[in-house]
């Protein structure tokens, strides 16, 4: 069975949005290895409309090193709206379920599914008890405003599994569901 694992950069005041605009003076090669190790436990990404729009309209004309993975991975987009995904290697799992259909896929073989930004499929994820691993890299910045990864009103709980400290301040956090 596959496991549906999520990886977001986040502040500390739980902004997980436009991360382009905050994140990038604690990146480093320290952080660059976590995210190439959950990069390379999955197969398969998992994006929600809004970013997939984001990164189609992106990816495939960079040519940033990144760019042939981006291009090449296999890409899922949970989606009610969109109809057809246009970018290489992008498939639409939507209709009236989508969760069940994600819940279908993550019995099958392969290695992770992999939820890329998609803070909304996140959540979503989280409360049909669909995500397996939240990896958090939590910034030592406070954004000050920006969509939070959690609204107010959601509560679910969840297990610390692992924590690291990253030079540059960035606490590296993993989280599990709490057993029902």
């Amino acid at each position: 069975m596959r496991k549906i694992t999520a990886g977001i950069f986040l502040s500390l005041d739980g902004v997980a949005e436009a991360p382009d605009t905050w994140h990038f003076p604690y990146f480093n090669d320290e952080m660059g290895a976590v995210v190439q190790q959950q990069m390379d436990a999955a197969d398969t990404m998992l994006l929600g409309r809004h970013t997939y729009e984001l990164f189609a309209a992106y990816w495939p004309g960079s040519d940033e090193e990144i760019a042939g993975h981006m291009n090449g991975t296999p890409k899922l987009v949970v989606s009610r709206t969109l109809e057809r995904a246009e970018w290489e290697n992008s498939t639409v799992v939507g209709g009236p379920d989508p969760l069940a259909e994600l819940a279908r896929i993550k019995e099958g073989p392969g290695k992770n599914l992999g939820v890329v930004g998609s803070i909304e499929l996140v959540r979503s994820l989280l409360r049909a008890g669909l995500l397996d691993e939240l990896h958090l890299l939590v910034h030592p910045i406070v954004v000050g405003k920006g969509k939070r990864l959690f609204p107010e009103g959601d509560s679910i709980p969840l297990r610390l599994a692992e924590s690291t400290t990253l030079s540059t301040g960035v606490l590296s956090l993993v989280y599990t569901p709490e057993a029902k």
